[in-house]
């Protein structure tokens, strides 16, 4: 297993806040991905990372989504989170990973959650993925519930403030545009895309758009193959890319500059000029 990529690594200045983002491809044995994220995150801390992002369904990965993955849910006080908090404590990191996230015993359903773990280990903020992954041949909402449309969840680290989607959140510029006035620096993006025709340019562009248009950050863990296309990355508010992967696992890292975000901001002042606000879509 590749758990080095040196070409992915930006050294970062002193101003800079540096984040890291984690591409493997998780089984069906949550205490093996545990092990497996141990491993990432110590060479993540090692190059200076305080803020690790791993994919999508980290906890639990298959191609379809079936009784499997009900099976194997747990509440964010379960097993997986909390070995999650430890990892993030021996570390000193916040962490953040896919998680399955059990609805209520005996329901049938998931929620398809992304935690935040703070360097004490305890969970610092959840996000629960909204646009569910009907598409492609798929129904993530057979066994998924959505999570509901709340505040934009943030959390901050030396003053920098980061937000959350998940995966096929990435097609809807709705919602990471809430998430970027909600006044996220750092859009993080846990995902499991799928691979397929033209996917992966799908995927690199949508990031690139997200970010420019946002004027963010964006750091995009994606799962590596063979359940996921890879080319994880991290963006930086003009869209250019910071650095990259293909689609076996590896490590990015890369600095966050408040002082670069603020001149790209100055220069295209999208976010203040903007005339339209977003309002919730309710389904029948």
């Amino acid at each position: 297993m590749q758990l080095d990529n040196s070409r992915g690594h930006r050294d970062p200045t002193p101003d800079q806040l540096d984040v890291a983002v984690v591409q493997f491809a998780p089984s069906t044995a949550p205490s093996a991905n545990l092990a497996t994220l141990r491993e990432h995150v110590r060479t993540a801390r090692d190059r200076g990372a305080r803020v690790v992002v791993a994919p999508e369904y980290s906890m639990f990965a298959v191609t379809r989504l079936d009784e499997r993955v009900v099976a194997v849910a747990e509440p964010l006080t379960g097993p997986f989170v909390t070995g999650l908090g430890g990892i993030a404590r021996d570390f000193g990191v916040f962490l953040v990973a896919g998680t399955v996230e059990e609805v209520a015993p005996g329901s049938g359903r998931i929620r398809n959650t992304l935690v935040v773990l703070g360097p004490d280990g305890t969970l610092v903020a959840c996000y629960r993925k909204v646009h569910l992954y009907d598409a492609f041949g798929h129904l993530e909402s057979d066994v998924v519930e959505p999570g509901a449309i709340e505040t934009p969840v943030t959390f901050t680290v030396a003053d920098v403030t980061f937000g959350m989607q998940t995966c096929f959140d990435l097609r809807f510029p709705e919602g990471v545009r809430r998430v970027a006035a909600a006044g996220a620096h750092v859009l993080l993006l846990p995902a499991q895309w799928i691979p397929g025709p033209a996917k992966v340019d799908q995927w690199t562009t949508l990031v690139r758009a997200r970010a420019i248009e946002n004027t963010v950050y964006v750091a995009a863990a994606d799962q590596a193959a063979p359940r996921g296309a890879g080319a994880s990355m991290i963006v930086d508010p003009t869209g250019a890319v910071l650095a990259e992967l293909g689609d076996e696992p590896g490590i990015l890292t890369a600095g966050i500059d408040l002082a670069h975000l603020g001149e790209v901001r100055t220069v295209n002042p999208s976010l203040a000029l903007r005339r339209f606000a977003i309002t919730e879509r309710r389904l029948e």
